[in-house]
């Protein structure tokens, strides 16, 4: 064998040996994740609502991309593979509160039912509040 021959021959042997001794990743397992977005009050469905998921790391934080779905008149939206584990899922529509919370995504199959509130009477400071400190001051009777 020539000495040109070896170096070929030893490169050769590890490029077929890497993969070979390589450890497999298990597959990732995927869910089918269906939302329904209401009202809290009535429980009609909001249309047109932005839900927004975005995977969440292992300390808590949010990663980085995410995807936004819009539902339809019924309130429903659905999203095929969404890898299993923690996942931030936010919901914004017009005229009510913006909802988030973290899910824990573990079957096939997740339904997620999300209850959106109108908001809060703004406080302002240039009205005059001086009856509202009366009126938390008298007890019912």
């Amino acid at each position: 064998m020539k000495r040109s021959q070896v170096p070929l021959i030893f490169l050769l042997a590890a490029f077929l040996l890497v993969p070979a001794l390589a450890e497999k990743k298990p597959p990732v397992q995927l869910a089918t994740v269906n939302f329904l977005v209401v009202r809290d009050e009535n429980g009609k469905p909001v249309r047109n609502a932005a839900v927004v998921l975005h995977p969440v790391e292992d300390n808590g934080k949010q990663s980085r991309g995410g995807i936004e779905l819009k539902t339809d008149p019924d309130g429903k939206a659905n999203y095929d593979g969404v890898p299993y584990g923690k996942m931030r899922i936010q919901v914004l529509a017009p005229g009510f509160q913006t909802a988030g919370n973290d899910y824990d995504i573990s079957h096939p199959d997740e339904e997620i039912t999300i209850k959106l509130k109108r908001p809060d009477k703004q406080y302002s400071i240039y009205e005059d509040h001086t009856n509202d400190k009366q009126q938390k001051d008298q007890k019912p009777q």
